[in-house]
């Protein structure tokens, strides 16, 4: 007789957290491509940021009105987790795209990130670092630098751009970690995330760029607007929210490794970049890792 269940988490509680895990990490993965289109075009990485910032912190200003910072839950340290760790991802990626291709992005930060979760989790949380999460770390590590490593190897010339994108990892490990030891939802945590973000960075933003992407075609403005601040930095973030609740953060987390496999995949339409046969095999170990780090049921024979 089997029985599936992991950890005391139904098959049908996993299928739940999947699902939305695995929504958020399609929308990370169409961000790494529309912000790739956006910067063909006279978009910068800063002005990218601002409309994401822009966008989503006006939408949920009311929100964190009413529902406030969540300060008694979070403490100081939590809440500059939040803070930090929900904005500074996206300028440490957008940053190092300037010295790195988005291959690499795609590759060391969202691939990276689990690995930092867990690390926190295991330290903060107390959740277990099993030995089935060891194997799917090095299954998704062993794929996430095998596409990086087959996008161009780690050049002297990139290595700035790899330490943001690994900073950029780090920091959302940072949010994952506090998110769930304040048990927030997905959208509170956005919130203040991204109204944060609006009254730190845009400020900024405007004295240092003048409204820059005001140069931009309108229509490039209305996709980003909707892919980063709308899709990226609310919707998926409410997705993630709900995952990491469901799976807890180490397993939540781990579904961003799928964002290589699914980034390439988009590419192909998109952007016309086919994965080569190193891509292919290292998408298919991050996906075998990502299954087992996030405690995808197998059957078990009891005794």
């Amino acid at each position: 007789m089997t029985d599936l269940t992991v950890g005391g988490r139904t098959a049908a509680q996993y299928l739940r957290g999947a699902l939305y895990g695995l929504a958020a990490v399609s929308i990370w993965s169409g961000w790494i491509v529309v912000a790739r289109l956006g910067l063909r075009t006279s978009l910068t990485p800063w002005d990218i940021a601002a409309l994401r910032f822009g966008v989503a912190g006006l939408l949920l200003l009311p929100y964190v009105m009413r529902k406030g910072l969540a300060f008694e839950r979070l403490g100081w340290i939590g809440l500059a987790a939040i803070l930090i760790g929900g904005g500074a991802p996206v300028l440490l990626a957008n940053a190092g795209l300037l010295f790195a291709p988005a291959a690499h992005a795609g590759a060391l930060f969202p691939g990276v990130m689990p690995l930092a979760v867990a690390v926190l989790a295991a330290a903060i949380l107390h959740e277990p670092f099993t030995d089935a999460k060891k194997l799917g770390f090095v299954l998704i590590l062993l794929g996430v630098f095998g596409i990086a490593c087959n996008a161009g190897g780690v050049g002297s010339g990139q290595t700035i751009g790899h330490a943001l994108f690994l900073g950029s990892a780090v920091a959302w490990a940072c949010y994952t970690v506090a998110m769930r030891r304040a048990r927030l939802d997905g959208l509170h945590a956005a919130a203040i995330a991204a109204v944060g973000a609006l009254f730190i960075y845009i400020p900024v933003y405007f004295v240092v760029e003048g409204a820059s992407f005001a140069k931009a075609p309108w229509e490039d403005l209305a996709l980003q607007a909707i892919v980063q601040g709308l899709l990226t930095a609310i919707v998926s973030l409410v997705f993630y929210g709900r995952a990491v609740s469901l799976l807890g953060a180490s397993s939540g987390a781990a579904f961003a490794a799928l964002s290589p496999a699914m980034t390439a995949v988009m590419a192909i339409p998109v952007l016309g970049e086919w994965p080569t046969a190193i891509d292919w095999i290292a998408i298919a170990g991050i996906s075998a890792g990502v299954y087992v780090v996030s405690g995808g049921p197998l059957p078990q024979r009891r005794s």
